[in-house]
C-alpha cells in the first residue's frame, strides 16, 4: 500500500472512531440535537435553517450548503416515504424525526433518525450512462433514491445504521478540508 492510500486509510479510520462518541467540547467540537414531527409542515426548512445556525460562523466553505441540501433530502425522505414500526406508533400520533449534528474540526456528521427499520435504498451508482439516455433523460430517471443519490454525490460519505428498539439512522459526512476553526455557539 502506498503512502496515500495508507493515509487515506487513516483518516476514514479516524472519521469512523469520531462517529461513535460526542464532540470534545473543550477539543474544539460541537454537536446538536433536534426533534422534529414528519406532519409539521415546515420540517424540511426547520432542519436547513437549524444546519445554517448551528454552522453559523464556522469557515466552513460550501459545506454549509451542501448540510444544508443533505439535511432536507433526508428529512424530506422521512417526511415522504417513513411507515413507523407498529410498537413505536400511536394512533393518531406524529412520526418522529430526530436530527444529529456532531462537527469536529475535520468532520461533520449528519444523522437523520426515524421510527421505520426498512433499511433506505442507497444508490450504487448512476442507473444508465448519460451517453446511452440521449434525448430521454427524463424517461429514464428513477422514481426514488435520487435524494441519497445527491447526497451520495456533495456528502464524503453515506451509510445508514439501526437503532436499538426500532428505527434507523441515516448518516452523512462532510470532511472538512484543513479543518474549521469551531467557535462556541
Amino acid at each position: 500500500m502506498d503512502a496515500r492510500k495508507a493515509e487515506q486509510v487513516a483518516s476514514e479510520l479516524e472519521a469512523y472512531a469520531h462517529w461513535f462518541a460526542v464532540p470534545d467540547l473543550a477539543a474544539g467540537g460541537h454537536f446538536l440535537a433536534l426533534t422534529l414531527f414528519a406532519e409539521c409542515d415546515d420540517a424540511a426548512r426547520i432542519a436547513r435553517d437549524a444546519t445554517s445556525v448551528f454552522l453559523r460562523g464556522l469557515d466552513t466553505g460550501d459545506v454549509v450548503h451542501d448540510a444544508r441540501l443533505a439535511v432536507s433530502e433526508l428529512v424530506g425522505n422521512v417526511v415522504n416515504h417513513v411507515v413507523p414500526e407498529r410498537h413505536l406508533s400511536r394512533p393518531g400520533g406524529c412520526r418522529r424525526i430526530d436530527v444529529t449534528f456532531k462537527l469536529y474540526p475535520r468532520w461533520l456528521f449528519i444523522g437523520v433518525s426515524d421510527e421505520d427499520s426498512t433499511p433506505p435504498l442507497l444508490p450504487m451508482s448512476d442507473a444508465l450512462a448519460p451517453e446511452l439516455v440521449g434525448e430521454l433523460a427524463e424517461a429514464v430517471l428513477p422514481d426514488s433514491g435520487r435524494g441519497l443519490m445527491i447526497i451520495q454525490r456533495v456528502a464524503a460519505a453515506l451509510w445508514w445504521a439501526p437503532k436499538d428498539g426500532g428505527g434507523k439512522t441515516v448518516w452523512c459526512r462532510f470532511d472538512l478540508d484543513g479543518g474549521v476553526g469551531c467557535q462556541p455557539l
